[in-house]
């Protein structure tokens, strides 16, 4: 089965920004590919002028809240790092039964790479006296978050747009969905403990699914 891989634009995040973009993107994504008949729920977010809108579905939003927490968790110990999150979308086959065993395995189809560099919040430094060129001007400060932020929110706004230009490009990977089905499959995978573990695990999954083609 062909699995089309999507790497999506690399976001500069502080820690307290990770929860909404991350339920933006991956709501924006889960919604995008549902199939059967959906309740579907404007949210604003927050800390941007930006809307988006999830399926309306309690599992999903379950799920994906509990993945983002296992994930802030992870940044916590993993302070300054660039970080990726995979959503992958899968349908799932019945392998060739044998006679001690019926395994199921996972085909995937798509997967979505969430790209974050999550930055350690800015703190003023202090100088050794008042004459230090150190001290930083609170409104300085505040005026280099904003424009910081204004920077993230336009970033965010380019990832949802090349989610939809992705989702209305690449439509012949999608398997066909049973009846009473109302969104594919999915799974998220959030960095381990080691890196190369992470890596790892997406490389045998890409070998199991086939070779992706890839979309920057």
């Amino acid at each position: 089965m062909n699995c089309e891989v999507c790497q999506l634009k690399e976001l500069e995040v502080e820690s307290f920004e990770i929860r909404e973009v991350l339920r933006c993107i991956l709501h924006t994504i889960v919604f995008h590919r549902a199939l059967g008949l959906i309740r579907p729920k404007d949210i604003d977010l927050e800390l941007f002028e930006i809307t988006y809108v999830q399926c309306g579905e309690i599992e999903v939003e379950k799920k994906i809240d509990e993945k983002i927490d296992q994930f802030i968790s992870w940044i916590e110990k993993h302070p300054n790092k660039k970080s990726q999150i995979c959503l992958s979308f899968y349908e799932v086959k019945s392998k060739q039964p044998s006679w001690f065993t019926n395994k199921i395995e996972r085909l995937y189809w798509e997967q979505w790479y969430i790209n974050l560099n999550v930055l350690q919040p800015t703190k003023a430094p202090v100088g050794k006296s008042h004459h230090s060129k150190l001290v930083m001007d609170p409104g300085e400060a505040s005026e280099e978050r904003s424009s910081r932020r204004t920077l993230l929110e336009q970033s965010l706004q380019e990832v949802l747009f090349q989610i939809i230009k992705f989702v209305n490009e690449k439509k012949d990977h999608v398997p066909p969905i049973n009846d009473g089905v109302i969104y594919c499959p999915f799974e998220i995978t959030i960095p381990s403990s080691s890196d190369s573990a992470f890596g790892m695990d997406m490389f045998k999954r890409i070998l199991h699914s086939g070779h992706p083609s890839m979309l920057g």
